[in-house]
């Protein structure tokens, strides 16, 4: 072997014992990943000591090595502020004249004014919002059919068809997140499934 060729296979062969020995093992996956948490496989331990790689690897390095999981911090992120700023608009209508967003079959049907009933649903909003915050793994889910609700009101009121579709998505956003929370976010008295 000439000088050259010996100093790339001693190069290869350090930068493969470093990332076996930091838990960055080759990819596993066929997409190029390791598994949710970087430690190959089925998540389990990996290197010595019995540590995951959660614990070697930084919270910014995942971010930027897992596409999964930076989808779920960008959607958990995004329904808490988005969520808790639309609750907090309900009590202040900067955005928009929230009132008028409600089917006139509900306005008839529920025992205060639309005004009153928007902040009531702002209300709904910020505790979601915190809810996802606190636990994404089910909170998802409720926001999910919180969102079903206002499509259906919207779809029942002519002329805010746009603004359906619109919370159509957040509604298929709200299922995503609800399943990579199912690998991110650990179950009440349990341990995270991956």
């Amino acid at each position: 072997m000439t000088e050259s060729a010996s100093r790339v296979s001693s190069a290869s062969s350090r930068s493969s014992e470093s990332r076996t020995s930091s838990g960055l093992s080759g990819p596993s996956g066929p997409d190029g990943s390791s598994g949710p948490d970087g430690a190959g496989g089925s998540g389990g331990s990996g290197g010595s000591g019995g540590s995951s790689t959660v614990d070697r690897v930084g919270f910014g390095q995942r971010l930027r090595r897992e596409p999964a999981f930076s989808a779920y911090w960008l959607l958990r992120v995004g329904f808490v502020v988005l969520p808790m700023w639309m609750g907090i608009d309900k009590f202040i209508d900067g955005l928009t004249f929230w009132p008028d967003y409600l089917a006139p079959w509900i306005v008839g049907i529920i025992p205060f004014s639309a005004a009153t009933a928007m902040m009531v649903v702002g209300v709904v909003e910020i505790l979601a919002g915190v809810a996802i915050a606190i636990k994404p793994r089910y909170a998802s889910y409720v926001v999910a059919l919180w969102l079903a609700g206002i499509v259906i009101n919207l779809l029942t009121y002519s002329g805010f068809y746009d603004v359906a579709l619109r919370d159509v998505g957040l509604l298929v956003a709200a299922f995503a997140l609800a399943r990579l929370a199912a690998a991110y976010d650990r179950p009440w008295g349990g341990v995270v499934a991956r």
